[in-house]
């Protein structure tokens, strides 16, 4: 199917989130876009207003980064309070890394594998910030404390799009990512007391007293107080932009998540039940060397498994250089975890020669869409690629859908073909987003991947074809 790309926003810089929300003492949901760089913007009368500029905040970026602004939610009652909430890689954090160079598992050598993350109070690349924010009744918003403050291991994997709230729990929900390099090389995503490679809600109602807390990396070097606050909802999260909550009926709702992989696949994984574990539980039990029961919790098997496959690293067939040979490289953990895993509701692969099909590189953002106006895209989830492998050197980024089968059996996706004139231009898409009631849909558009290159990003509706 087809549809078309209208501009609401140019001459940005890479534009990471976008949002609606109403301004307490307005009527009109406005549309709210987030760079990487470290500002908001938001649209009103055609132009763009800045809501915040925190780039003296954020961590001074290179060419290529994960690092810099990467989530922006607004409490569901910002209307009446003025509370929005931030994730940012701090300035003047910079580190060493904690590896000094790259990481490849090689089976035939458990010393590759079976790595620790030491020194970490040295041996880390940055600092993440999770902040609450309050727009004062003068307009101007101020920071009001800060829930998280999370030690990173390296410059990717951070999250995207990586703040929300439930609409089920009313709790704020932060994707982590597992902190980095490529196959999680200190598996910390499964490590269910590291914070990195989880889904955690936090209920940002509980006061608890303190303003600045600690940099950590673990849930049990957390005050008991902030501990109280948040739960697990899943694991094995390699790389993930937070939540799409989809209504069904009441307050049930499909959440969808987008993992990205490594190598081979990219993953939506689609879930309804889940039953989270509260961090002080999983801390009291770990220090009694107790057992406590994560039946309930979602587990995306990363770093085992990548998708519906086992974990592989590929490397090149001397006796046929247009192959490639694909070794599983965590045999046993795939193992372990293969009934304790979620299989995705639907994949799309690096290489894909299929008929109406398409290569992709990395998955930047998912949306459930329950508008009218585009009816082939009605009550499916749609999501974007950054880039398609066969669109080089005029990179355009793939949009597709699929839907949760009433079998619950895994599916197929549809590309979107998007209808729009880059030129000679390449067009990376960025991120996705919807409005209030996902009744609109948002598509970031940046003309390189690397975040130095300034202002080359755009802001699209996705519209009906006609």
């Amino acid at each position: 199917m087809k549809v078309r790309l209208v501009p609401l926003a140019g001459n940005l810089n890479l534009p990471t989130v976008i949002k609606t929300a109403i301004l307490p003492g307005d009527s009109v949901e406005r549309v709210f876009i987030a760079t990487q760089v470290g500002e908001i913007f938001y649209i009103e009368n055609d132009g763009l207003r800045t809501f915040l500029d925190i780039r003296d905040q954020i961590i001074k970026l290179g060419d290529y980064d994960e690092r810099g602004l990467v989530g922006l939610a607004f409490h569901p009652q910002f209307y009446f309070n003025g509370l929005f909430y931030l994730h940012y890689s701090v300035a003047g954090t910079q580190g060493p890394g904690a590896l000094p160079g790259g990481f490849t598992p090689k089976p035939c050598d458990p010393g590759t594998i079976n790595l620790h993350w030491t020194n970490r109070e040295t041996d880390y690349d940055h600092i993440d910030t999770v902040e609450e924010w309050m727009l004062q009744a003068n307009g101007k918003p101020r920071k009001q404390r800060t829930l998280l403050n999370l030690r990173r291991p390296f410059m990717n994997h951070n999250g995207y799009n990586s703040l929300t709230f439930s609409p089920e729990t009313g709790r704020l929900v932060l994707t982590t990512g597992d902190g980095g390099a490529g196959y999680d090389p200190f598996n910390l995503a499964q490590d269910h007391l590291e914070i990195a490679g989880k889904i955690i809600e936090i209920d940002v109602h509980k006061n608890t007293n303190i303003i600045d807390p600690p940099v950590v990396t673990r849930f049990d070097e957390l005050p008991a107080p902030i501990q109280e606050t948040m739960t697990v909802i899943a694991k094995g999260v390699r790389n993930m932009s937070s939540l799409s909550y989809q209504r069904m009926y009441d307050n049930r709702f499909i959440k969808y998540a987008g993992q990205v992989g490594q190598d081979l696949v990219e993953s939506i994984f689609s879930f309804i039940y889940y039953q989270p574990v509260p961090v002080l539980q999983l801390v009291q039990a770990s220090r009694r060397k107790r057992v406590v029961s994560q039946n309930g919790l979602i587990n995306f098997g990363w770093r085992g498994w990548e998708g519906s496959f086992p974990t592989a690293f590929i490397r090149g067939c001397s006796e046929n250089p247009e192959l490639d040979e694909k070794t599983i490289a965590f045999y046993n953990e795939a193992i372990a975890l293969t009934s304790a895993r979620l299989e995705p509701l639907a994949s799309f692969f690096h290489n894909d020669a299929r008929p109406g099909k398409f290569s992709g590189t990395a998955l930047t953002g998912v949306q459930a869409y329950m508008g009218t106006s585009i009816p082939g895209l009605t009550g499916r989830v749609v999501f974007t690629d950054l880039s398609r492998k066969e669109t080089f050197p005029n990179v355009r980024g793939a949009l597709a859908s699929t839907f949760v089968r009433q079998d619950g059996k895994q599916n197929d996706y549809q590309l979107i073909e998007p209808v729009f004139d880059f030129g000679t231009d390449s067009a990376y898409f960025v991120s996705l987003g919807t409005n209030l009631n996902q009744t609109r849909l948002f598509l970031g558009v940046n003309g390189s991947e690397n975040v130095t290159d300034f202002q080359q990003g755009t802001v699209f509706e996705i519209m009906p074809y006609v």
